[in-house]
């Protein structure tokens, strides 16, 4: 794999390793890179430099240099809304996010990629929001030179899914918010849910376009809702009456309204009382109690990947138990945490 060649005998011929040049007070550095090809006028260079000989890369038949094998990993793995790094170094590429968005990532693909030898991919958690230039992955081949059939293996497998990594534009909504409970509709208690959830939506730049209240009756629940979307929403939020209590009548309104809900109730605290509901395509996010008392609870899992248009099966909801489990730090630094990863 590597040989041992005279400087004048080796041009034309790729270097198995970087050469550092060191020039007191000047610079200190890499003067030719592990894949450079030699040339006549790097000699004299080589020569300053105390070289006499060099180690050049013998590649096989059927193999592919490290730096070539990165850059046809990488150009499969980029979905949508992912670039890679313009050029590798030492056989690896970094990729980026082309745009803000949830980065989604296709893990059943990316294991089956690892799984092959002498590549790796390693990559942020997916479902999580990522801005325009941030490093989303990262992909290299492991030795100087690669069997070209893994490569091309690990490029199907990208393709088949049109990319491992995805970035998926989120919506700025026009939203509206129900703040339910007799207590507040009457002025008894004041309200605290309106100015969080104002605070959470600003962060997509979202339009509030109506925050109505409402008492806890089913029919006066449903009028909000069906004024909210005659208003032109399409989002809407709704606090309380989420629990058990008989006065805990949102999920009627709901109905009430014409609207179906897919979801009560999820493997997430806080949240276990989440609903997610539609009117026709307009969402509809039932926030229970806990979304006073904790900074960060399912909403903050759930509403980004609403904004993307995505739709939750049983079984994505059902697999957020592994990891939904906030752990209330003294101080929140989600999304730099475990919590729904």
């Amino acid at each position: 794999m590597r040989t041992t060649l005279k400087i004048e005998d080796a041009v034309g011929r790729p270097l198995a390793h970087d050469i550092t040049e060191i020039s007191r007070s000047e610079f200190k550095g890499r003067a030719f890179k592990k894949g450079h090809i030699i040339r006549k006028e790097d000699i004299c260079h080589l020569q300053r430099l105390g070289k006499r000989h060099v180690y050049v890369l013998d590649i096989q038949e059927g193999h592919l240099h490290e730096d070539d094998a990165a850059l046809a990993l990488a150009d499969a793995f980029c979905g949508p809304g992912v670039v890679r790094q313009d050029a590798p170094r030492e056989g690896k590429l970094k990729l980026i996010a082309a745009r803000d968005g949830l980065l989604k990532v296709d893990v059943a693909a990316l294991t089956r990629v690892n799984l092959l030898p002498d590549i790796m991919c390693a990559s942020r958690h997916g479902n999580f929001l990522v801005t325009a230039g941030d490093t989303v992955a990262a992909t290299r081949a492991i030795p100087l030179t690669v069997d070209a059939a893994v490569i091309h293996e690990a490029v199907a497998i990208a393709k088949r899914g049109n990319g491992l990594f995805h970035v998926k534009p989120v919506i700025k909504p026009s939203a509206g918010l129900i703040i339910t409970g007799n207590e507040i509709y009457h002025r008894l208690v004041e309200d605290q849910f309106e100015p969080i959830l104002r605070e959470k939506l600003a962060f997509f730049q979202a339009k509030i376009i109506g925050s109505r209240f409402s008492p806890d009756e089913p029919q006066a629940i449903a009028s909000e809702i069906k004024t909210l979307l005659d208003d032109g929403a399409d989002l809407i939020l709704t606090t309380g009456g989420m629990s058990v209590d008989p006065d805990d009548v949102t999920r009627a309104g709901v109905h009430m309204a014409g609207g179906r809900i897919d979801h009560y109730g999820a493997p997430i605290l806080p949240g276990a009382m989440f609903m997610i509901a539609y009117v026709g395509t307009v969402p509809i996010l039932g926030i229970p109690a806990c979304g006073i008392y904790h900074e960060t609870t399912i909403l903050d899992l759930i509403l980004p990947r609403v904004l993307a248009g995505e739709t939750f099966s049983r079984e994505d909801i059902s697999g957020m138990g592994h990891g939904g489990l906030c752990l209330n730090c003294t101080e929140c630094r989600f999304p730099i945490c475990p919590f729904g990863k």
